[in-house]
């Protein structure tokens, strides 16, 4: 009998312990379950704000790797070898941009990339630009040597110009001159005559002149009776002679040693039969140059 009130007493206090624990349970669980719902909202946000990061900073790289493709685009030189280099890493910058980088390992491949890119591009940069003042130096060495070849050229031309004048002079110096050209028509006595009728040669005497520069020797001394319808007179149709590539036609002509100082002498045309009336005009030509001028004077029917 007094153990089943023992146990009536116990059980009675356990019943009246019970909705405690139940209590106190069910206030702890609620209370880890807005733990972890804080917990999970907590991390949410973090994850929200590191996705954001990593696109802001994605962003920010991939606008840094098109300013980089841009300056490549710039570059300009031409040397073969660094314009394939060029290309190379430009083909690099475009491979970068498209990757989809979604993480921060990822990120970090992609920055310690653009920092390498980086350094080389501005190698490229200090390779380009010592290419560059090497060409303008070039260039105005180019220019330089092109303006002192002007110059020369200038100068040559001038020298020529100045030769051909000097060898002109020379070369109208060098002509030996007839001077004192005396022509008169003579009768069968050898008497200087006028009249038509009594024209039995002619004589032409004049001096050739000493010239110190004229080369000395052997020369031909020819000489064109020309009558006044500026018919040539020749007993010959051969008599040919050559001036500036033209043949002329020539009435006499006569051999002289010439040694460079002055020497007389005559030429002398027999009548033909072709004299006419008028005004006759005689030319000495030596050498292919014409060197001396004078006429004489028929009267009388033709």
């Amino acid at each position: 009998m007094e153990n089943q009130e023992k146990y009536q007493t116990e059980y009675l206090e356990h019943k009246k312990g019970a909705p405690v624990v139940m209590i106190v349970s069910t206030i702890i669980l609620t209370l880890g379950l807005i733990a972890l719902v804080v917990l999970y909202y907590n991390q949410k946000n973090k994850m929200v704000e590191m996705e954001q990061i990593l696109t802001e900073e994605k962003d920010s790289l991939a606008g840094e790797l098109r300013m980089m493709m841009y300056g490549y685009d710039t570059l300009k030189t031409s040397n073969d070898t660094l314009n394939a280099e060029l290309l190379r890493e430009r083909t690099k910058i475009q491979k970068l941009l498209e990757v989809n980088a979604s993480n921060a390992q990822l990120i970090r491949k992609y920055k310690a990339e653009i920092s390498t890119m980086r350094d080389i591009m501005k190698s490229y940069i200090v390779q380009i630009d010592s290419l560059n003042t090497r060409n303008k130096i070039l260039v105005a060495e180019n220019k330089e040597i092109k303006d002192q070849m002007t110059v020369v050229q200038q100068t040559n031309v001038e020298l020529e110009k100045t030769k051909e004048e000097l060898t002109t002079k020379v070369t109208i110096a060098s002509v030996i001159q007839a001077k004192d050209v005396v022509a008169v028509a003579l009768n069968k006595k050898r008497k200087e005559t006028t009249e038509l009728r009594n024209l039995d040669k002619v004589r032409v005497c004049f001096t050739l002149r000493e010239n110190p520069i004229a080369q000395a020797g052997n020369k031909i001394v020819y000489l064109r009776v020309v009558r006044p319808d500026q018919l040539v007179i020749t007993p010959s149709p051969d008599n040919l002679f050559g001036v500036g590539g033209e043949q002329l036609i020539y009435s006499a002509n006569r051999a002289v040693d010439y040694a460079n100082a002055d020497i007389e002498m005559c030429i002398f045309l027999d009548n033909t039969g072709d004299f006419i009336a008028g005004t006759y005009n005689v030319e000495l030509y030596l050498d292919g140059e014409k060197i001396g001028s004078g006429s004489f004077l028929l009267k009388g029917k033709n």
